[in-house]
């Protein structure tokens, strides 16, 4: 099975980017779209010189437990950039939400609470709304992290969309938000060492 065929499995079709979408990322952007691969994980991401963005990270199940989504996050960390990650809102019917969750948190992201996402798939025709992660070895403000989702959905998720679906996707001002006004805590993730469970997208 392939790298693709891994994620495709993994990730819901709303989540996913086809495959001409990455390849092509890979091809004409790639030297800020890297692919990092192994036999038990796949992880795709976004390094600008001041951020870095996830857009996939799957580890196989077989790994599970054995602290590869740890080591690489950690890979990441070390670049001392803000990372930037989209994660499913948790549905206490799917438990893998839950666990993601669980294990970002425990990884040290915290929600972007101010920042609203809400897309319409091309795929589904769905609006589908994700919740924005962010880790930061500095005290990072949620404002900078908005321009910098914006940057990753107009230069990757984007990134010729009309000629590889046939249409476009929503203008950036249309999917993300930015509430100015102090929201409400989330409550805290319960933190639970035993599972590891590290998927997560961005979108197609």
């Amino acid at each position: 099975m392939n790298w693709y065929e891994k994620l495709n499995q993994y990730f819901p079709i709303e989540e996913m980017k086809s495959k001409e979408h990455m390849e092509l990322l890979l091809d004409e952007k790639s030297d800020i779209y890297h692919k990092d691969e192994g036999k038990h994980h796949v992880l795709m991401y976004v390094e600008l010189p001041d951020f870095v963005f996830i857009d996939y990270l799957f580890v196989s199940k077989d790994a599970r437990g054995q602290g590869l989504g740890h080591k690489l996050i950690e890979k990441l960390k070390a670049k001392g950039k803000p990372i930037i990650l989209e994660v499913e809102p948790v549905d206490y019917e799917d438990t893998d939400t839950e666990k993601r969750l669980r294990f970002y948190t425990r990884e040290g992201f915290e929600h972007a609470s101010s920042i609203g996402y809400r897309r319409r798939s091309l795929a589904t025709n769905e609006v589908n709304e994700m919740e924005i992660l962010f880790w930061s070895p500095t005290e990072e403000s949620e404002e900078t992290i908005y321009e910098n989702m914006k940057k990753t959905y107009n230069e990757i998720h984007t990134y010729k969309d009309s000629e590889l679906y046939g249409k476009s996707y929503q203008p950036a001002s249309e999917v993300l938000t930015l509430d100015t006004e102090p929201a409400a805590p989330k409550p805290e993730m319960v933190k639970d060492e035993s599972s590891e469970t590290p998927r997560e997208s961005a979108s197609e």
